[in-house]
């Protein structure tokens, strides 16, 4: 298993992990990468390429925005979103940049940030290319990094390498397929939550793991009572109305009148993924889950436990934990990047993470839990990533409550049956890969076809 639970949920700013958060942080490494060659001192002009997917809906996703707080030294994790617009306003208003705290350097976005969306690096679509001149415009480095899904970033060196070569922390059960680790808790007799806890103990305490995890749990609650209580307009020109607020007001309107309904839990898992995907869309603070532009689902589903089934500390922890297990297979043998596989690496990702969540959460098996996410994923093949205007808010805002339904349902169908069926989850995690190989680029996080087309920015 190569990606950990706090690795696959993290806190980070909307609207974009793959082109927000990803160039932000390949910005911080890179210059981590002058510092460490003792150059960073030297550098007079900057200059970043971005290729294919990331110029393509760049605009949109705030890349530009990412890249130039990336180079003052902001990232995702810690960035305060006002110190961020005030650092942006200043970078604007002057033309200079301090990179990473280091020199003061002359900025200017139109010569100093090349849009570079007819061309793709054969590796990935989401690349983006740095380079440092000095003050006489020699070149003192150049690098290029790939923004992989899920605001995890490759430099080019690590790209090049197999994916099964890579060092991995010592683990008491590590595991790469979904066969593997059903094999290994049943011999172990353990349920799948509990053989990614081992592995998460290995690397710290587990009293540090359940705090980790219990602060996901509040961090993601937070952002769905942010987004709740918020009115307004989304940025970025298609003036779409945040609509959350006045959902959450109807529901208690028509608390009453509601109770009667046996579909009434749905209304409220809807508003629950729209308040968090709002949030993603005005640039917020949320936890990728496994990305930003998925970020409401699994919130929605693990606040739907809470709410409907009475949702305990514990049970809240097997859903993370069981979660970032299917999350991680998708990561190795999947991808979890709409530029990569379309929408189905991101909303169709989520929705088979938190369907497993939820099975395990009301105490599914192992098998069941299996069957839950290969449901979840088997009814997202295909999906394709087509966002209006290079905007994350027309589908993808009501895509996440769709998806978050949907892995409720998956969750269920699974339940009632015995684990017992014809296509495993390695298999249709297999599906997936090659369906977005084989899907036009079109339709993969470009804003070249679909409805990003058929129904233009307005």
């Amino acid at each position: 298993m190569r990606a950990g639970v706090f690795d696959l949920f993290k806190p980070g700013v909307g609207p974009s992990s793959s082109h927000t958060m990803g160039p932000m942080t390949a910005a911080g490494r890179w210059l981590g990468r002058l510092q460490a060659q003792g150059v960073l001192a030297r550098v007079a002009r900057v200059r970043t390429t971005l290729f294919a997917s990331l110029a393509l809906t760049g605009r949109g996703h705030a890349t530009d925005r990412a890249v130039i707080l990336g180079l003052a030294g902001f990232a995702p994790a810690s960035l305060d979103p006002d110190a961020a617009d005030a650092a942006l306003a200043e970078v604007r208003a002057s033309g200079r940049l301090r990179l990473g705290g280091g020199p003061d350097i002359a900025f200017d976005e139109a010569r100093d940030i090349a849009w570079e969306g007819r061309t793709r690096l054969p590796q990935h679509p989401n690349a983006l290319r740095f380079e440092a001149f000095d003050a006489e415009g020699r070149s003192l480095d150049g690098r290029l990094y790939y923004s992989v899904g899920g605001g995890f970033v490759r430099d080019e060196a690590q790209m090049g390498q197999n994916a099964a070569a890579e060092p991995c922390p010592a683990m008491p059960f590590p595991f790469e397929t979904g066969d593997e680790l059903l094999r290994i808790a049943e011999a172990a007799g353990l349920t799948i939550a509990e053989v990614v806890l081992a592995n998460e103990t290995a690397r710290r305490s587990r009293e540090e793991v359940e705090a980790g995890l219990d602060g996901i749990v509040e961090a993601m609650f937070a952002c769905i009572q942010r987004g709740v209580r918020t009115e307004g307009v989304l940025p970025g020109g298609l003036k779409v109305q945040r609509r959350a607020a006045q959902v959450h007001a109807r529901l208690i309107c028509d608390a009453d009148r509601r109770m009667a309904d046996p579909l009434a839990a749905l209304d409220w898992v809807n508003l629950w993924a729209l308040a968090v995907n709002e949030e993603n869309a005005a640039g917020g603070r949320v936890v990728t889950a496994p990305t930003n532009g998925a970020a409401g689902l699994l919130p929605a589903v693990l606040r739907f436990y809470d709410r409907f089934h009475k949702g305990t500390a514990q049970g809240r922890r097997t859903f993370l934990l069981t979660a970032a297990a299917i999350g991680a297979l998708y990561k190795s043998r999947g991808s979890l990047s709409g530029a990569e596989v379309g929408c189905q690496g991101e909303v169709g990702v989520a929705c088979s993470m938190a369907a497993a969540g939820l099975a395990a959460a009301l105490g599914a098996t192992n098998a069941q839990i299996e069957n839950a996410a290969e449901i979840a994923m088997e009814h997202n093949l295909g999906l394709t990533c087509d966002p209006i205007g290079g905007l994350v808010q027309i589908p993808c805002i009501e895509r996440n409550a769709m998806g978050a339904v949907k892995a409720i349902d998956a969750a269920r169908l699974a339940l009632l049956g015995d684990g017992q069926h014809s296509v495993s989850l390695d298999k249709v995690i297999a599906t997936m890969k090659r369906t977005g190989e084989d899907m036009s680029e079109r339709y993969k996080e470009t804003s070249l076809g679909g409805l990003a087309v058929n129904l233009v920015e307005c």
